[in-house]
């Protein structure tokens, strides 16, 4: 009961941390997550149930709104069908080195996610992602590779005024 509760209040404690920066040296000094590496951004402010199995990599950006789902608990709707008693079932989530997980993605339990990965904002994370890939959709599937948007990244470097972004969304929407 006492680490149930403690995870409680650390859950708490981080969706009341506004600052993300801040948010991030808190999961790493009380060691929320199984394990975080260098250079990790977290951006969301919920952690998920089951911080413990989840296993974070070098260099790894999460946006907002992600959400890791590390257990299913619909054997509590299975219970009620008088069949036999169903467990709890849960799975591990790791998240290698050079990951980009987009906004409103969710990441599904028993994933690996490779190196070199973005996932787009959206995707839902159903299996395994390979080294070096760009996914995107539900379920999220492979759209090119990460070299081949590292180079779209690349040739577009530059930061935009707001009206030189107004004035590239107008002649691009002209076309």
């Amino acid at each position: 009961m006492k680490s149930w509760t403690k995870n409680q209040l650390h859950r708490l404690r981080i969706a009341m941390i506004l600052n993300s920066d801040k948010r991030n040296r808190y999961i790493v000094k009380h060691k929320i997550f199984k394990e975080v590496g260098e250079h990790f951004f977290f951006q969301p402010r919920f952690i998920p149930a089951d911080p413990q199995l989840i296993k974070f990599h070098n260099n790894v950006v999460v946006t907002s709104n992600v959400t890791f789902v590390t257990h299913d608990i619909f054997h509590l709707g299975l219970n009620h069908l008088e069949q036999g008693e169903f467990c709890y079932q849960a799975g591990c989530i790791e998240i290698m080195d050079n990951v980009f997980i987009g906004c409103n993605s969710t990441i599904l339990p028993n994933v690996k996610i490779g190196p070199n990965v973005v996932i787009a904002a959206g995707s839902v994370v159903t299996k395994d992602v390979p080294e070096g890939v760009v996914v995107a959709g539900v379920p999220a599937k492979v759209m090119g590779t990460f070299e081949e948007y590292v180079e779209k990244r690349r040739v577009n470097n530059r930061i935009y005024s707001v009206d030189e972004l107004w004035e590239k969304f107008d002649q691009e929407k002209k076309q």
